[in-house]
């Protein structure tokens, strides 16, 4: 009689299983295969510890680590679990009543009873049928043919001859293992001794020895990066020049004495070279490309830095070349020179950008535009990264889920290539990406998990991103442990990370709460990152972007285009430069795209928030970002709610005007006049009417001067009056322009310093605006405010004047009956020539102090005027001691109420009806 079994009821797997897809994904993942995250993590930590670490120290900890690990792992081979706990090689004891089982075994397995002999030519006995494994010992609600260990609920299903083997998880479950502890040791180990050995190369040898006594030496090195601008920083009144900047390792070099070493240390050469055909030549040097450089050689900024010394090269002149560059790397400079022409004819923000999208080259990216896409977060488009060589590969192998597969596609599945075939072409093609875009830590990073990918492709294994990138970050700290002090580095493996564990995780939740699948994937990508790296970008720079996820969203959709346009007309303009142009122009558009998705990003006036800087500030922000995400798990549950939050974070990025001065106080209704707070510099805006303003000066930094006329809601410039050329007073000329309309630029007739006068007209022709130059007497008005050039004064100049400072333009300005006087930066002799050129100069309400409040001040001219406000506009902590502390109390003695931008921030100045001025939002004299 046959019984008929009832089916067998189906676990819901796809209910049960914790995955990250969701529960109706047929591919189910198991947990996450960690075993290579705590070997890469601890040799991480170790080479950046050991770098600078005493060489005694390193050796020390180095030497009894690896003798943890060799104890740990001989104990665990004595105590091998797959022989029950008994040593290899020892015979296996039976099971019976004095030595029990540690895993029953089935019937099969059992030992056999003695079987009696038959006689010779007897019928053998018929074989019974097996019984059913018994069921003591089996774990409780396991299934049949299941064994595991008593008690635990774990069971697994025993291979017949595997039967006492612990089940394989492919994942740390419970504690770790003997083994992986030592794997933890030894890969510490072995990075804090590669990390040391490179430590002590930069600190031992003649390099380091010349450069600690500022020695003069002639180097001959071998370029290892390409040259870069630095961009202009003001220092005081002076915009200090651009140099050309690049790294190199000296292989041989010449002391004072004459004596000729060979060595090998790593060093940055920096150059002043004259604009024109020698700035080109030296930006012009490939990598692998020998120099004979004489100069200077002095210590790097900070200790326990990778460069051994600084070079300065001594003089001009173009770059002494000894030795050509390889062919290969001539070969990619080929390549990056035809983008930059297949680029030309492209709009100024595409023609910059479109190279550094695709290989990286940011050397026609303006200081405006980059620090747009740093203010939004966007940085990481122009450091290559894991997305482009991605790209690359796909046109190769197709998507990345189907490229084991027999429907793969991509132009290997179209030609029929065979698979490993196809591995060590993306191979090559994955080191000509390094080539080609120079081996920054981003790029490392993701050509190294190119490359395990393609060999897990190649040799048919599974592909597991994360080990893939924990072996990534393994390798590459023992192929160069100053990667572990890389910040690119870092954030490059930390937007990876999440991007693989926390991604996929957010993004099944917000489908769950009906987000379109693409969105949900884009904006779980964004948040994730964004999540991980900002705690690491506020340690680098005090601020935290409001923005970030949303432009970052915004351009994602032109980023994909512009880079296969982009790397097409890179492989077309080595044969036909005509047809890379016309490549480049379609990739125009979306490269235009994310630069004005920056700017206009950056542009929004809550775009940035300042925050504590260092590591405080960053475990601060993480702190902070845990919390949110733990509030915001709740608050998706509620649609009105996430409703309001969103609402909430809009208006704290855009601040509308009335909104922010009902919040803030900022700016007061009918301020008159207010000085911006720009740092050690002068910028003064004088209200002309409804959202127009006359500006005088723009102080030293665009940014700064840009956000304060944002604040103040001024959208148009009647005249803008640059009262001499110093940098402190005229670098910040593009923040002030930036989506303004500017009728006029007043300067002074003395263009000096010329570089900086050539500076202020250039801007200006760009921005298609007229350069007048000031008339002593010259008297204007707009709207309600008017003024008078009173100075300077027409050649020759008074005697004891000197320089720019003394050809400031200085105003006396009118509005709303209060009367106001500008000096810009005159010194004592031309303040005494006012006072003499002007004897019926009147008392004023409110004075600009001369020169940021200075010691050298002119006590009659102060007298004579009896200011009721003086207001002095300088940095904190700036090196010349403004305020002088005689000249403040000489203002107090006239009865002035004094106030300083460096301690009460931005001043607005209003009359309602007496003279007042408010700073900071509260309310000051």
């Amino acid at each position: 009689m046959t019984v008929a079994r009832p089916p067998r009821p189906r676990a819901p797997v796809h209910e049960a299983a914790a995955s990250p897809r969701g529960a109706s994904q047929p591919h189910q993942e198991g947990p996450p295969d960690l075993r290579l995250v705590a070997p890469a993590l601890a040799a991480w930590a170790a080479a950046a510890l050991a770098l600078d670490a005493p060489a005694h120290l390193v050796a020390l900890v180095c030497t009894v680590a690896s003798l943890v690990a060799a104890a740990l792992l001989i104990g665990a081979r004595r105590r091998d679990p797959a022989t029950g706990g008994r040593r290899r090689g020892a015979p296996h004891p039976r099971p019976g009543p004095d030595v029990p089982s540690p895993v029953p075994l089935p019937d099969d397995r059992q030992p056999l009873e003695p079987t009696p002999s038959r006689p010779r030519g007897a019928q053998p006995r018929q074989r019974a049928r097996k019984a059913p494994p018994p069921t003591a010992g089996r774990s409780p609600g396991a299934a049949p043919g299941t064994y595991g260990r008593p008690g635990t609920g774990e069971g697994h299903t025993a291979p017949r001859r595997q039967a006492t083997s612990p089940p394989r998880t492919g994942a740390w479950r419970g504690r770790p293992t003997a083994g992986a502890v030592a794997a933890v040791l030894l890969c510490g180990a072995a990075a804090g001794a590669v990390a040391g050995l490179y430590g002590a190369d930069v600190r031992r040898g003649p390099v380091p020895a010349l450069a600690r006594e500022y020695a003069e030496a002639t180097a001959e090195v071998t370029v290892t990066g390409d040259p870069r601008l630095t961009r202009p920083r003001v220092r005081g009144a002076a915009l200090a020049p651009a140099s050309v900047v690049l790294e190199a390792e000296a292989d041989r070099v010449t002391g004072p004495d004459g004596t000729t070493t060979t060595t090998s240390a790593p060093v940055l050469v920096t150059v002043h070279p004259r604009a024109g055909k020698e700035r080109t030549a030296w930006l012009g040097l490939l990598p692998s490309t020998r120099l004979r450089v004489p100069g200077r050689l002095v210590p790097p900024l900070r200790d326990g830095d990778r460069i051994a010394a600084v070079v300065r090269v001594n003089g001009g002149g173009p770059p002494r070349i000894t030795g050509r560059p390889s062919a290969v790397q001539r070969l990619a400079g080929r390549l990056r020179a035809g983008l930059r022409t297949a680029s030309d004819g492209l709009s100024p923000d595409a023609r910059a950008l479109l190279p550094a999208l695709v290989v990286g080259d940011t050397s026609r990216v303006p200081p405006e535009l980059d620090e747009a896409f740093r203010a939004t977060d966007m940085l990481h488009l122009m450091a290559v990264s894991g997305s482009n060589l991605t790209l690359v590969l796909a046109l190769l192998t197709g998507p990345p889920q189907l490229a084991g597969r027999a429907e793969r596609r991509g132009l290997a599945g179209a030609l029929g290539i065979r698979l490993r075939t196809t591995a060590l072409l993306g191979g090559g093609l994955t080191l000509a990406f390094v080539i080609v875009c120079r081996p920054d830590p981003s790029v490392l990073r993701a050509a190294a998990c190119g490359l395990i990918t393609l060999l897990a492709l190649g040799t048919g294994r599974r592909r597991s991103l994360l080990p893939a990138l924990a072996a990534a970050v393994l390798a590459l700290v023992l192929y160069d442990p100053w990667l572990a002090r890389s910040y690119g580095f870092l954030l490059s493996a930390l937007a990876t990370g999440a991007l693989l564990t926390i991604a996929p995780g957010w993004s099944a939740a917000l489908r769950r709460r009906g987000v379109p699948p693409r969105l949900a994937e884009a904006l779980a990508a964004a948040a994730a990152a964004q999540a991980v790296c900002a705690p690491v970008v506020v340690a680098m720079a005090a601020r935290v972007s409001l923005v970030a996820i949303p432009c970052n969203l915004i351009a994602e959709v032109a980023v994909a285009p512009a880079t296969v346009l982009g790397f097409a007309a890179l492989a077309v303009a080595a044969v036909a430069p005509p047809v890379a142009a016309w490549i480049a122009w379609p990739a125009g558009w979306p490269a235009g795209w994310i630069a004005q998705v920056a700017r206009t990003g950056a542009a929004l006036p809550g775009a940035e928030a300042d925050w504590p800087d260092g590591w405080t500030g960053a475990l601060l922000l993480a702190l902070v970002t845990l919390a949110v995400v733990l509030v915001g798990r709740r608050l998706l549950q509620h649609r009105l709610l996430c409703a309001v939050c969103a609402l909430l974070v809009l208006l704290a990025v855009v601040r509308p005007a009335p909104l922010a001065r009902i919040i803030t106080g900022w700016p007061p209704p009918g301020w008159r006049m207010v000085a911006c707070d720009v740092g050690q510099g002068d910028a003064l805006v004088l209200a002309a009417g409804p959202g127009t303003a006359v500006v005088v000066d723009t102080g030293p930094e665009p940014r700064a001067v840009d956000r304060c006329l944002r604040s103040l809601g001024v959208v148009r410039i009647p005249l803008l009056v640059l009262t001499h050329f110093h940098a402190d007073h005229v670098a910040g000329l593009t923040g002030a322009l930036r989506g303004r309309a500017v009728g006029a630029i007043e300067t002074t007739g003395l263009e000096e310093p010329p570089g900086q006068a050539e500076f202020v007209r250039r801007r200006a022709r760009s921005a298609h605006v007229p350069v007048v130059a000031a008339v002593p007497g010259e008297r204007r008005r707009f709207g309600p405010l008017s003024w008078e050039v009173l100075w300077p004064a027409p050649p020759p100049a008074p005697a004891g004047a000197e320089g720019p400072n003394d050809a400031s333009v200085t105003l006396l300005v009118r509005t709303a009956g209060l009367t106001l006087l500008l000096l810009g930066d005159l010194e004592p002799p031309a303040q005494q020539a006012l006072r003499t050129a002007h004897p019926a100069l009147p008392e004023v309400d409110v004075l600009k102090v001369a020169h940021h409040g200075s010691a050298y001040q002119d006590p009659q001219l102060l007298r004579r005027l009896s200011p009721r406000l003086a207001l002095i506009s300088c940095g904190a902590d700036n090196p010349y001691g403004h305020p002088s502390p005689r000249t403040i109390a000489s203002l107090r003695a006239q009865g002035a109420a004094v106030l300083r931008t460096d301690t009460d921030g931005p001043i607005a100045v209003i009359r309602d009806p007496g003279l007042r001025a408010v700073f900071g939002g509260r309310g000051g004299p």
